[in-house]
């Protein structure tokens, strides 16, 4: 990440008979063809001399396969086994990139991944249509992280997004709040205090989204983007992957619409832009809508972080 857009982020803030066949011949028996021409040539059997040549020459039954057991998930650790798996330690990193965190797609990858965070609550319950309708109309791909509060306020707008394969859905938390085992905030924001708060932030939305969406969300970001590398190890424990970004695409959705556009239109290939989707009326799709389309004619590709990671 640059170091002019990391500054700009800290100043403006914020799922996949064996048959049996009549007159089978049994191992070591002739050819049918030469059984058939023996029988004409041999006058009929009883019926104790056909019990007796029926038990020689019938087949060896083979034993039912046995259907192997369905697979199952991956065991979900619970609270309590976290806690004591990591409530002693002590992190040695704080903030937008630690240990953990996914900030760019894979080297050498040509694409950019938009990604976009609805807050919640006092973060804001909007819905930018503008935003979605554009991405819709130009079949660009996003992956849009949703608070659990912003769900409970949105659950018709959260249905249609998620029916949408253009978008995939990831958990921005139950309560938007950095991410921290020791109550570290960031822009004022208070974080999670203990393993079992990092806990409740991460499975509770995850959960909810789960039940939603028929399967669980595969990326997490948390309130702000901010973490410690325990707890960053805590959200990879419950499969899944921390998301951060290299470029800020709005600054909290702060920025103006040429600001945005500026931000989003030099991204460079292969980095994870974040936006809000929460802030109807603010600079965010109009900047967007200014910038892409010109990466677009310069063949920049977009895809959702499902995609390439």
């Amino acid at each position: 990440m640059s170091v002019s857009r990391r500054t700009l982020l800290l100043v403006v803030a914020g799922g996949a008979l064996a048959g049996c066949r009549a007159g089978a011949v049994g191992v070591g028996s002739p050819s049918p063809s030469v059984s058939a021409a023996a029988a004409s040539a041999v006058p009929s059997a009883g019926p104790a001399e056909a019990a007796a040549s029926a038990l020689k020459t019938a087949p060896e039954t083979t034993p039912e396969t046995t259907p192997e057991p369905a697979r199952q998930p991956p065991h979900e650790p619970t609270r309590a086994e976290l806690v004591e798996r990591y409530g002693a330690l002590a992190p040695s990193e704080w903030g937008l990139e630690v240990s953990g965190v996914v900030t760019e797609l894979p080297e050498g990858e040509s694409a950019t991944a938009l990604t976009f965070d609805a807050c919640g609550g006092p973060g804001g319950n909007g819905y930018d249509a503008d935003l979605i309708d554009f991405l819709r109309a130009h079949e660009v791909p996003a992956t849009l992280f949703l608070n659990a509060r912003w769900i409970d306020a949105n659950p018709d707008e959260f249905e249609v997004l998620a029916a949408d394969p253009l978008f995939e859905i990831g958990n921005h938390g139950t309560a938007h709040r950095p991410l921290s085992v020791t109550g570290r905030s960031a822009y004022g924001i208070a974080g999670t205090d203990g393993v079992g708060e990092v806990y409740d932030e991460v499975a509770g939305n995850a959960h909810k989204l789960a039940e939603l969406l028929g399967h669980p969300p595969r990326f997490f970001r948390s309130g702000t983007a901010h973490y410690d590398d325990v707890a960053t190890r805590v959200v990879a424990d419950l499969g899944q992957q921390v998301a951060g970004f290299s470029v800020n695409g709005d600054g909290g959705a702060t920025l103006r619409a040429a600001e945005v556009r500026q931000e989003v239109g030099s991204a460079p290939p292969g980095a994870i832009v974040i936006g809000h989707l929460n802030h109807p009326g603010g600079g965010t799709a109009p900047g967007v809508a200014a910038a892409v389309p010109g990466l677009l004619a310069a063949g920049r590709r977009f895809v959702r972080l499902s995609d390439v990671l």
